[in-house]
């Protein structure tokens, strides 16, 4: 699902060069869960971002579903990481006037979901009862639930997540990535999340560190 090459990031300031991640090579199979951590700073949004398409690598490779992602244009690669990608985010990006059904459907520009459809989605994490309710009638938990249909109720092969459970209490937390897990599993879909918890790290069939993958920085920058 994801081969990545000879990455480098490179930040230009001041005249100086400033490199925050140098991965040689990583690769993802098809329908893996995998968790990256790492300390603040070490690269493991830059590298998500990388994935997605949404920053660009100063040097290297990134292969998302066999498509080389800094060969596209930047409308085919808006189009291709639409079609192939779902992203959840640390702090939901739910639009505040639309009920949760509606944020859920935003992620499906060219289909439709019958009722029936749109509460089976909602029942697999256990909010049909609040499918019409807007976020802030939601609690943070239910918000992420929400947020985290939005990213698998389309055809996307893969999921990424940026640290989906950092703003809800360790309880709450744990049970939300269960979720998530269960739900790529049965979807068969590709899982990658970033995450600073090493406890909710560890429930995923396979742990990257991000100290390790940039082996060039002596740590992490």
């Amino acid at each position: 699902m994801i081969t990545v090459q000879q990455l480098k990031k490179v930040y230009e300031s001041g005249g100086e060069s400033d490199l925050v991640l140098s991965v040689a090579s990583l690769h993802i199979k098809e329908g893996e869960r995998v968790a990256i951590t790492g300390t603040s700073g070490s690269g493991k949004s830059t590298l998500l971002h990388m994935m997605s398409g949404v920053m660009e690598p100063t040097e290297g490779s990134v292969v998302v579903a066999g498509t080389e992602l800094t060969s596209l244009r930047p409308a085919a690669r808006d189009a291709f990481r639409l079609a192939t990608i779902g992203y959840i985010f640390q702090d939901f990006h739910l639009l505040p006037s639309l009920t949760a059904e509606e944020n859920v459907r935003l992620a499906l520009p060219t289909e439709h979901l019958s009722d029936e459809q749109v509460n089976r989605a909602f029942q697999s994490v256990g909010l049909a009862h609040r499918r019409h309710a807007k976020p802030h009638e939601l609690s943070r938990g239910q918000q992420q639930r929400v947020a985290f249909l939005r990213a698998l109720v389309s055809e996307a092969p893969l999921i990424l997540a940026d640290e989906p459970t950092g703003s809800l209490d360790a309880k709450t937390a744990r049970a939300t990535m269960e979720l998530l897990q269960d739900l790529c599993r049965v979807r068969g879909k590709t899982l990658v999340c970033v995450t600073h918890d090493e406890a909710l790290a560890a429930t995923f069939p396979r742990q990257l560190r991000m100290e390790t993958l940039n082996d060039a920085l002596k740590g992490g920058a």
